[in-house]
C-alpha cells in the first residue's frame, strides 16, 4: 500500500471550507454524458445523493456549478466548466510530483491482515461488491477498473495482488492464458455474465448484430482498447466480415460498461456492446450475444493468506448473494470456488 498526495479546492482562504472531492468526480462525468442520472451512476451515488453534492457546493460558493434543464439533461455552468478545467489542468502538472512523493507502507508488518489490491476489467456487480463490502470490510485497500490485459499487466508487474477478467464460455481463452502461470497462480470464480447489445429502450432501430448497425448507419460507442469487451467487439466484426471504418463510432472510446449505457441513455449513441446489467440499471434494451465468464486471479500464496481467506468467504457469504441478485444477468452460485489455471477454458 502507498499513501499519495491528492488536491484539495477550498472556498475562500486556506482557511476555508473544503469542496467535497466527490464533485469533480460527479462534475467530470456530467461534462461527459449530459445527464445527472447517468453521472451518479457512473460515479456510484444515488440520483438524490449526487443531487445533493452540487446543492451543498452550489451554496458553499454561492452559485450554482451544474444547470438542470427538464427534457436536455444537466450541463455544467460557466463557473462549473472553469472548475473542472483548472482541476484538470493541476493534476496533470502534479502528477509527476506524486510518484516523486509517494510513502510506501510495508504491508508485512503490523498486526491485522493486510488488505488487498485489485486491478480488474470493469464489472458492474464487482463495482458494487468493492464499494458495499470489501472497501468497507478492509479487504482491499486498492481498485482500479482496467481493461483484462492491462489488469493482468498490472498483476504480473506485482503492483495488484488480485486480477480480474473475463473470458467468453465455451471458446479458447490463449490471450490471457499467455499472463497466467499455472504454479503460482490460483483463479477463484466470481460470476458469469451476459454480454450482448446495448440500444435504446425497444430497439426502435431493430438492431441484432454490428452488420445491422453498420446497415442503419447507428451510431456505436466502443469500449477502450486493451478492454475485453473491445476485443469482443473486434471478434464480431472479424466474423461477420466487417471493417472497424464501417461502424460509425467505432473510434468512439468509453471505459466501463455503465458510460456506454449512459451514452445512449443521453441520446448520444444508439448502440454499444455491454453487460445486460449496465442496460437495466439505465433502463435500455439489450440483445443478447453471449455468455462469459469473469474470474479473479490470485498468487497461490496470496490465497492462503488470511486477506485471501478472507476474501473468498466475502465471496460465498449471503451479502454478496443479496448483493448478485439486484443486478440483472448474472450466474454467481459458484462464486467464490477455487480453481486451477488450466480450468480457465471451462
Amino acid at each position: 500500500m502507498k499513501l499519495r498526495a491528492d488536491i484539495v479546492w477550498r472556498a475562500g482562504d486556506a482557511q476555508g471550507a473544503q469542496l467535497d472531492p466527490r464533485v469533480l468526480k460527479l462534475l467530470r462525468s456530467i461534462h461527459r454524458h449530459g445527464t445527472l442520472r447517468a453521472a451518479a451512476l457512473e460515479t456510484g451515488v444515488s440520483y438524490r445523493a449526487a443531487w445533493g453534492q452540487l446543492l451543498d457546493v452550489g451554496a458553499l460558493v454561492g452559485t450554482p456549478l451544474v444547470v438542470m434543464e427538464r427534457g436536455r439533461g444537466a450541463r455544467l455552468t460557466k463557473l462549473g466548466e472553469s472548475l473542472l478545467a483548472a482541476d484538470e489542468q493541476v493534476r496533470r502538472e502534479m502528477e509527476p510530483l506524486r510518484a516523486r512523493f509517494e510513502v510506501g507502507i510495508d504491508r508485512t508488518t503490523g498486526s491485522g491482515s493486510a488488505p488487498l489490491r485489485l486491478a480488474a476489467s470493469h464489472d458492474p456487480l464487482l463495482a458494487e461488491f468493492c464499494g458495499r463490502v470489501a472497501i468497507p470490510s478492509r479487504l482491499l485497500s486498492e481498485v482500479a477498473f482496467r481493461g483484462s490485459l492491462d489488469s493482468l499487466a498490472i498483476y504480473a508487474r506485482g503492483t495488484a495482488d488480485i486480477a480480474g477478467f473475463h473470458v467468453t464460455i465455451g471458446e479458447r481463452a490463449d490471450g490471457v492464458k499467455k499472463s497466467l502461470r499455472p504454479a503460482r497462480d490460483r483463479l477463484v470464480r466470481f460470476v458469469d455474465r451476459e454480454q450482448g447489445l446495448i440500444v435504446a429502450r425497444g430497439n426502435p432501430l431493430k438492431l441484432a448484430n454490428l452488420s445491422d448497425v453498420a446497415r442503419a448507419h447507428a451510431r456505436f460507442v466502443n469500449r477502450q482498447r486493451g478492454s475485453g469487451t473491445r476485443l469482443i467487439v473486434d471478434r464480431l466484426l472479424a466474423e461477420q466480415k466487417l471493417s472497424p471504418e464501417r461502424v460509425r463510432g467505432y473510434t468512439t472510446e468509453e471505459y466501463t460498461h455503465l458510460a456506454v449505457a449512459a451514452m445512449i441513455a443521453a441520446g448520444r449513441a444508439d448502440a454499444g456492446i455491454g453487460v445486460r446489467a449496465a442496460a437495466a440499471q439505465l433502463d435500455l434494451g439489450f440483445v443478447p450475444v453471449l455468455r462469459e465468464r469473469y474470474w479473479l486471479v490470485l498468487r497461490e500464496r496470496t490465497l492462503a493468506s488470511a486477506a485471501g481467506q478472507l476474501f473468498v468467504e466475502a465471496l460465498k457469504d449471503k451479502a454478496f448473494t443479496r448483493l448478485a441478485r439486484k443486478f440483472a444477468g448474472y450466474t454467481f452460485d459458484r462464486a467464490g470456488t477455487v480453481a486451477t489455471v488450466e480450468e480457465v477454458n471451462a
